[in-house]
């Protein structure tokens, strides 16, 4: 079980930031604007699905799980905050959220199910977010030349991320949620978070007017297929959720924690779950 502290982040986001924040690459930034533009929404979402979860667990079990979903809603609301003021700015340079209103029409449709699969479909988002967070902790040069506001934004976010990412899992699991109905989420997960991120970046590149260029893919094959890139170096932590015995605690959070407590100026601590 988790004990989770809700920080406050002390950067400034008021200030407007470049579009190509990071470094001046093109890829790069739409690509992590593309996933700042899912989070909202997505997190909103997350929030909601692991409180109505544990409102839906027998007394015995909320008491055990109490703490722990109190730190993850305060971080996950802290990030959807932060992340709003952060999209706030990629709406005045002219980009299009097109990734926030496809998912708000599926999380629409998921409010009329069982509790069970939004948990689940949480629980295999939540595992995507941690194994990008452990890649982009472990890969400091990709954000080397970045907006250092941004730097600190994502990899903080990161972290965070990697503190919580057995929240969801754990809450699932005490809903008697099955193995299949897990897996069936994960696979579609994959296919919709795959798809909207490739969507919204290509829209982020063809409004920056960067789509066409060779530098463009140049930066896209670097950063996600080749040696170190994180699709290449992910694929192994991705599998590892299809596992009848995988829990979100056998992947290391270290780089997690060494960040927190090397960076804690960065942030003011708000309270702790524990």
């Amino acid at each position: 079980m988790s004990q989770l502290v809700i920080r406050q982040l002390l950067i400034d986001l008021k200030t407007p930031f470049a579009l190509r924040w990071n470094g001046g690459d093109a890829f790069s930034s739409a690509f992590m604007n593309a996933l700042s533009m899912s989070f909202p929404v997505g997190e909103q979402f997350f929030l909601d699905a692991v409180r109505n979860g544990l409102k839906a667990l027998p007394a015995d079990q909320q008491a055990l799980l109490k703490e722990e979903v109190k730190g993850f809603v305060g971080q996950e609301a802290t990030h959807r905050r932060l992340h709003s003021l952060y999209n706030q700015h990629l709406t005045a340079q002219g980009l299009v959220n097109h990734w926030e209103q496809r998912a708000a029409k599926r999380i629409a449709i998921m409010q009329t199910f069982d509790i069970r699969h939004a948990v689940a479909a949480t629980a295999a988002t939540e595992h995507y977010t941690a194994v990008f967070a452990h890649w982009l902790l472990a890969n400091p040069g990709f954000l080397a030349h970045a907006d250092d506001r941004l730097r600190t934004l994502w990899l903080w976010h990161a972290s965070e991320e990697s503190e919580h990412r057995c929240t969801a899992f754990d809450v699932y699991q005490a809903l008697g949620g099955n193995e299949a109905w897990r897996l069936r989420w994960m696979r579609r997960v994959t296919w919709f978070f795959l798809t909207d991120l490739l969507r919204q970046t290509v829209n982020n590149l063809w409004h920056d007017g960067a789509l066409f260029k060779v530098t463009t893919w140049r930066s896209a094959w670097q950063h996600l297929f080749a040696k170190g890139g994180l699709f290449r170096d992910s694929y192994a932590m991705w599998r590892d959720y299809f596992k009848p015995d995988f829990h979100p605690s056998k992947h290391p959070d270290d780089l997690s924690r060494d960040w927190l407590k090397t960076h804690d100026k960065a942030f003011a601590l708000v309270n702790s779950a524990s």
